[in-house]
Formats: structure tokens, sequence, C-alpha cells
């Protein structure tokens, strides 16, 4: 029996490379390799698909744990690896709480990915610990507690510590303060170079 494959990734290089890794095993029949998340669920539909392959952040802005929940809603026996090489750690709890079959990181995971392929195929869940260490200033992405994350996301928006607090449920004066908590452990000078850098290494998303 041959296990039906689809990739959904927008960055040519890693699809290529799933492609060929998918290719070079005779377990492996794949199906389709797609730039935008929403078209799986389209896959999905009109053919067997047995497992998927998909990027968090794909093509027009079309989010791969929204598809993957979507999926799985409909087709909960399709197997779901989220592949990725962002540090985001709000990605992890959520595969998890959609009831993702496991999560991958494209970097720095020991396991191959035709490795955790076999495993999920056979009923296991393969998940990390935690996000990959990535280093931010004086500190690294594991320095920040849950919440100042959740300030952090928040403040890649520019909005002010009222508008952030209203969102999060809690005092201006509590988002201030973690701001300046966490420039303290950076050592960065601005909430703007802040949330600059955070952003652009991945650490948080929105």
């Amino acid at each position: 029996m041959q296990y039906k494959v689809l990739i959904v990734e927008d960055q040519e290089m890693p699809r290529q490379l799933f492609e060929i890794f998918v290719k070079s095993d005779p377990r492996y029949d794949l199906v389709g390799s797609i730039c935008n998340a929403e078209l799986a669920i389209d896959f999905c539909t009109h053919m067997r698909i047995d497992l998927i392959l998909m990027d968090v952040m794909t093509e027009h802005g079309s989010n791969g744990l929204d598809a993957s929940e979507n999926i799985k809603k409909k087709y909960p026996n399709i197997k779901i690896i989220i592949v990725t090489s962002m540090p985001e750690a709000s990605w992890l709890k959520r595969a998890r709480e959609i009831g993702v079959d496991s999560f991958w990181y494209k970097e720095s995971q020991k396991d191959p990915i035709l490795a955790v392929m076999e495993r999920t195929l056979a009923g296991e869940h393969v998940f990390p610990d935690m996000p990959p260490i990535v280093q931010i200033g004086n500190t690294n992405n594991h320095e920040f507690s849950e919440r100042e994350l959740d300030v952090l996301r928040e403040l890649i928006t520019g909005d002010s510590n009222a508008e952030i607090g209203q969102r999060l449920g809690i005092a201006p004066s509590t988002v201030k303060y973690h701001v300046q908590n966490m420039l303290q452990k950076t050592g960065m000078h601005t909430r703007t170079e802040l949330a600059a850098v955070a952003r652009s290494l991945g650490i948080v998303i929105k």
C-alpha cells in the first residue's frame, strides 16, 4: 500500500526538498505540492489523502493551522504534520489543541522528516517539547514568560499599552511593566526595536 501525500509549502527550496524526500521512498505517492493552505481542503475533498506536510505561513496569507483545523473537522483520519521554521510558541500549542498529529521544525529538529512521517502514520504524535532557542539581544526566546510573549505578540501591532491591555484583559500599567522587563532582558532601547527584532526572528507572529 502506498500512502498518498500532499505537500503544502510556499517556499520553493523547502518544497522541492520535501518532494525529493517523498519521491525517494516507495511507500509514498506524492499527489500534490501546493503553495496555499486553503487549496489543501479542495485536495482532501476530491481525492484520497493520507498525510499532509503543512507549513503555517503560506501563499496569500493563508494559514496552515486554520486549514488543518478545518481538514481535521471534516476528515479526521487524514494525518497532518505541521512543518515550520518559525519559533512562534503559540503555534505549537494550537497545533496540539486542534488535533494536528505531529509538528516538525525544519532547521532544528533531530529526527528526519521521513522518520516523523513513518511514526505519524503508525499512530504516534511526534511533538518537540518546546520551540527552538533563538537569541534576541542579550537573552533568548525561552527566557520570556508566557505573559511576556503575549504582550510581545501584541506589541508588533504598534498599538498603545491601553489597546494591548484591553485585548489581553490586563491594565495598561501591567503591559508597560512587561515591556520594560523585556527591554531590560534584551538590552534593547525601545519597544519598536524590540517588536521589530522579535517579529523578524519569528519569535512572535500575529
